[in-house]
């Protein structure tokens, strides 16, 4: 049978599994289950962002009085407190107890009492030391004779001037949510497409199907049209996803439509091509080692547990410091920046200097990777029986 050109093989392999993977019902079901995720999230920020900067208070006794005192107290430390009067104290507790209330605050206006149930929120608690403090400083300022708001205005305009050396984006919070949703979706990806790639491989070898293909193929072309085919399938899942999460954000006000947003989008696009190519490769040849699906944990769990070990201490790393030594390190090595750099990249702590490092390297090591994956693919797919050693694909 005469053999194609490779592009053509390479295309007639990718058209298969776009084909063959886009139209079943796991794709789908997997898409709208992670959309469902991910819009949930979203709306659980939004109801997180509602209900971290409100408080419900009750005033009992003399601090009625304060109503108005705390409510703008609570305005300029950019909170907004409900205030209701309560005339029974024990009916206030009952309210507190059942989660109607945040605190029940008695007492004089100098001297304030506030009762809560299990703990008081410390944003809370500084307004309402606030207003105490500033009852009692008024009273100060009068016995000598000074007028208080005069006093006041004087000690609220003095202020400590800034000079940061390396200042952190007003919208850092959001940055650092975005890139962690960003590294947890490529992990996801990679993972789940990149074990498709082994078990696709084990299933045509098991069938002997792949015998019918390598009549008209040769092993890189099948191998590599399979992980394009696959990595495209991948990547309009992201793409469904990420447009979905950006505009339930943007709707939402969890965070706008802004330039890092999209940005981080598209540096997410590129890394997960490069990650995938650089994984599925892996997955192939190391599916191609086996004849059976039930061995295909065994020959993949090394490269699995590398990929869950680097998330999880990339994502710790990032939590704590994304411009840490630590994380900046991790993130140049090839096999953990497709999931950690586009993270550091969205929260601005990613140099170019780095960038352009973890994208050379992370090219090289596909180039090496790719030849070898071919190799062992090419060694070891038509050997049909018990598991090959790795050493023996390798030199085939």
């Amino acid at each position: 049978m005469r053999k194609l050109s490779g592009r053509r093989a390479v295309w007639l392999v990718m058209k298969r599994e776009l084909n063959t993977r886009l139209r079943t019902r796991s794709f789908v079901v997997g898409t709208v289950v992670l959309l469902v995720l991910l819009l949930g999230y979203v709306g659980f920020q939004t109801s997180l962002a509602g209900s971290a900067d409100k408080s419900t208070v009750g005033l009992t006794g003399q601090a009625t009085g304060i109503a108005r005192q705390l409510q703008v107290a609570a305005a300029q430390s950019g909170r907004h407190v409900d205030t209701v009067t309560v005339t029974d104290p024990a009916e206030g507790r009952a309210k507190v107890e059942d989660g109607d209330l945040d605190a029940l605050v008695s007492g004089s206006a100098a001297k304030l009492t506030a009762t809560y149930k299990s703990s008081l929120d410390d944003q809370l608690r500084k307004v309402l030391d606030q207003v105490a403090q500033q009852q009692v400083l008024d009273g100060v300022l009068s016995s000598a004779q000074l007028e208080p708001a005069e006093v006041m205005a004087q000690v609220d305009g003095t202020h400590v001037q800034d000079d940061p050396i390396s200042p952190e984006p007003a919208d850092q919070t959001q940055r650092l949510v975005v890139g962690l949703i960003v590294a947890f979706l490529l992990y996801i990806s990679i993972i789940t497409y990149g074990m498709m790639v082994a078990q696709g491989v084990v299933e045509e070898k098991s069938s002997r199907v792949v015998e019918i293909l390598l009549a008209s193929v040769r092993p890189w072309q099948l191998l590599l049209g399979k992980v394009i085919g696959l990595g495209l399938v991948g990547l309009t899942q992201l793409v469904i996803l990420g447009a979905a999460g950006l505009a339930a954000a943007s709707a939402t006000g969890v965070f706008s439509l802004s330039g890092f947003a999209t940005g981080t989008l598209l540096w997410g696009l590129l890394w997960y091509l490069l990650g995938f190519l650089l994984y599925a490769t892996i997955y192939g040849a190391l599916g191609s080692l086996v004849s059976r699906q039930e061995d295909t944990q065994s020959v993949v769990s090394p490269l699995n547990i590398i990929l869950i070990v680097g998330f999880i201490a990339g994502i710790n790393l990032l939590l704590q410091d994304p411009s840490g030594s630590g994380t900046k390190v991790l993130s140049l090595i090839p096999l953990l920046s497709p999931i950690l750099m586009p993270a550091r990249i969205s929260t601005g702590a990613a140099a170019g200097w780095e960038i352009a490092l973890s994208l050379g390297l992370t090219i090289a090591l596909v180039a090496v990777l790719t030849w070898l994956g071919g190799k062992i693919y090419g060694n070891s797919v038509l050997r049909i029986g018990s598991r090959i050693k790795l050493r023996e694909a390798l030199r085939g």
